[in-house]
């Protein structure tokens, strides 16, 4: 399947450390947090990517075409470093297309315009490209298999959040507040699998999981699955931090494609 990342935001909460690189390409260890997602996917067999470009979309097209494997990759270097034999490599198998769907454009406009890119796609997946989990991808898209519906993602608990939440009675009155990782709140974490028949519900200038979402949720064409386990997203320098020392324990739970989690993928 396909895979659809939407690249075009500008990270503004970074800023201050990504004013000079879109937000996908703010690092994790020594490479872009969107090479980690794009490494998760493969691993899973999904290698053919769209990367919706907006903000500094050019610096994401230059990281790639300017590709040094040896960053990431064992090798042997000999006869000056004018040979080098790489141990494993990354991207060789990747295939990516690149489409710019503008500076502003809201995330439904950003699939909108890479429909064409599309065709012959019954099923393809989508995310974010600042979201990064260990979830076992294959179950959810096996599962997709089996429903009737159009759009299914992963619904998680922000536990690195420092926000509290609130209950309050009536008269106004508190009767809780509790951590958000110990709450039964729930958000959107992304990892989409999405049919062709989303593209009936988008209409110009929407977001994809408001009125499009809400469309497919009214004729029940929509589920999530909780996931309990890794997930954080990179959307504040603090949550940038907490992925660094991650990686550089080198237990990073995302790493999939290190860690032996089973790569089973589905057509």
């Amino acid at each position: 399947m396909k895979v659809v990342l939407f690249c075009g935001g500008a990270g503004m909460r970074l800023r201050g450390y990504s004013e000079d690189v879109p937000k996908p390409m703010v690092t994790v260890g020594s490479r872009p947090v969107l090479w980690h997602v794009m490494k998760y996917y493969a691993h899973f067999g999904h290698k053919d990517f769209i990367v919706c470009l907006g903000y500094k979309g050019s610096v994401i097209k230059e990281y790639f075409l300017e590709y040094e494997e040896s960053v990431s990759n064992d090798f042997v270097f000999s006869h000056g470093g004018r040979e080098l034999e790489f141990m494993q490599r990354d991207i060789d198998d990747w295939r990516i297309t690149f489409v710019d769907t503008g500076l502003r454009s809201s995330i439904g406009d950003r699939l909108r315009l890479v429909e064409p890119y599309l065709k012959g796609e019954d099923v393809f997946l989508a995310n974010y490209s600042d979201g990064l989990t260990d979830f076992p991808l294959q179950e959810l898209t096996e599962e997709f298999s089996r429903r009737d519906a159009y759009a299914s993602f992963i619904s998680v608990q922000p536990r690195a959040s420092s926000l509290d939440t609130v209950e309050l009675r009536e008269d106004g009155s508190v009767a809780a507040i509790r951590c958000m990782k110990d709450s039964n709140i729930w958000v959107n974490g992304g990892y989409f699998v999405l049919t062709k028949d989303v593209f009936r519900y988008l209409r110009p200038g929407e977001e994809l999981v408001y009125e499009p979402m809400q469309r497919m949720i009214a004729e029940g064409k929509v589920w999530s699955r909780r996931y309990e386990g890794f997930w954080q997203c990179m959307d504040t320098f603090k949550d940038k931090q907490i992925l660094d020392e991650l990686e550089a324990s080198s237990s990073a739970p995302w790493c999939v494609w290190k860690n032996g989690i089973q790569a089973r993928a589905t057509a």
